[in-house]
């Protein structure tokens, strides 16, 4: 009975005198249009893009990143060189994940519909190449990779409660299409890590755009799953249900109050008890300029020219956690990081700082 006091005294001690952890996701928008390009680049020195991305880590200083828009390689080489170019800046994540991603992934079927086979719409994800603008993760702690889980080949079909496209009544664009396609874009993940917080279970992911499509919203239905896959996974659908504490985070492609999709899908997400939403903001969203949209523009986190800004990529610890700051970085034109920040992406780093209560 001593002996179980003192160590539950241990444990809480440790809990509270832990740093809190800073927890980012960032799509990057690194991925070249053919392999091995965005290791050129990384290496090179000399890619604009690539030291603006740099610097806005750097500067953010995440203890573990979830990183999109990278292009996945079966050895990890163009990982590491940019683990290696972060280190140069100062900031070191050496621990590092990346299986392969479902985009590029040939199919050998028509998966869009078009009549052709072939193309970057008939992989599995889109994608020119295999693992063009994948996903990853980077880690100042050990990632537990043998006990980590892949959701990226589950057939949509097998997702339950899953919504498959039709097209006058019959499945869209063909059976042997719908017996082959894979529900993730890029990929699905609940990856555990060791932190001085104890172990961490991250789900995450990169959804695909809910656009692009026909009458069929074969992309709207397929980006609504995407994101609904993880109420079912905390439903206890697909298996064990992660560890606690764990932290929710990447790109869903999907505004919660605007914009094309499910937008519903993200509200009944962000609404979930099971999570947290922070809610961050940044004061360059603030100012520049109100888009008549329903969400506050204050929280967007992506500027596509010409379509317009958007909430699209969250961080969201489950409700174990004690959420001490957040943020969306996105600095105001004149403020320090703001030309790194549109050199970079036209995505913004999302962060929050979370410590055990």
């Amino acid at each position: 009975m001593i002996r179980r006091a003192v160590l539950l005294w241990a444990l809480l001690t440790t809990c509270a005198d832990a740093e809190p952890l800073r927890i980012a996701t960032f799509n990057a928008e690194l991925g070249r249009d053919g392999p091995g390009l965005m290791l050129r680049d990384i290496q090179s020195g000399r890619d604009k893009q690539v030291a603006a991305v740099v610097a806005v880590i750097a500067r953010n200083k995440p203890d573990i990143l979830a990183l999109q828009g990278v292009d996945w390689d079966l050895e990890a080489r163009a990982l590491a060189a940019f683990s290696a170019r972060l280190a140069e800046a100062g900031w070191f994540m050496p621990h590092l994940f990346a299986n392969r991603p479902n985009s590029g992934l040939a199919s050998d079927l028509d998966l869009d519909g078009d009549g052709y086979t072939g193309d970057a719409a008939d992989s599995q994800g889109y994608g020119r190449f295999t693992g063009q603008n994948g996903i990853a993760i980077l880690s100042r702690f050990p990632i537990l990779a043998e006990q980590a889980r892949d959701f990226s080949a589950l057939l949509w079909r097998d997702l339950p409660g899953a919504t498959l496209p039709t097209r006058n009544g019959k499945p869209f664009p063909s059976v042997a299409a719908q017996a082959a396609q894979r529900l993730s874009s890029t990929g699905h993940w609940l990856v555990p890590i060791d932190t001085p917080a104890g172990q961490v279970s991250l789900l995450t992911y990169q959804a695909g755009p809910p656009v692009f499509d026909g009458p069929e919203d074969r992309n709207g239905l397929r980006n609504r799953d995407e994101n609904r896959i993880w109420q079912v996974l905390l439903d206890g659908g697909l298996g064990p249900l992660p560890g606690a504490p764990f932290v929710l985070l990447g790109g869903s492609n999907l505004d919660p109050w605007d914009g094309e999709g499910f937008n519903q899908t993200l509200r009944d997400l962000l609404a979930d008890p099971r999570l947290q939403d922070p809610a961050p903001t940044s004061t360059g969203a603030a100012t520049v300029g109100a888009q008549g949209h329903r969400g506050p523009d204050t929280q967007d986190t992506v500027d596509w020219p010409g379509i317009g800004r958007y909430r699209v990529d969250y961080v969201l610890p489950s409700a174990h956690w004690q959420v001490i700051d957040t943020g969306v970085f996105w600095p105001a034109a004149g403020e320090p990081g703001a030309r790194e920040t549109s050199d970079a992406s036209r995505h913004r780093l999302v962060w929050v700082d979370i410590a055990l209560p």
